[in-house]
């Protein structure tokens, strides 16, 4: 093995070769007190463009589908009931 392996797996990362370190910049700078595209982004996330209005334009139709949907099946069970064709008739003439 080769002694400049060694060095690199004792330290982890690469050192880099300005010496800036990303870590010790971006813990310096903490939260800013003030962001100024804070009101510029506010609209984002309100009134028509709220999460609950997004998912709901989402899927334009489903609630209006949904019910012809289940108005239909409820149809077709009570008045398109083909009687004649019951599980008897299937077993006298068919072999």
């Amino acid at each position: 093995m080769y002694p400049t392996r060694l060095l690199r797996a004792h330290h982890g990362e690469k050192p880099s070769l300005t010496g800036f370190d990303v870590r010790k910049y971006a813990h310096s700078a903490g939260q800013p007190r003030y962001d100024p595209w804070e009101r510029a982004e506010a609209w984002r996330y309100t009134g028509q463009f709220s999460r609950f209005n997004r998912f709901r334009g989402a899927f334009p139709g489903l609630g209006i589908a949904t019910v012809a949907f289940a108005a239909y099946c409820g149809y077709e069970y009570m008045f398109l009931n083909d009687s004649h064709h019951g599980d008897a008739a299937h077993g006298e003439g068919h072999h």
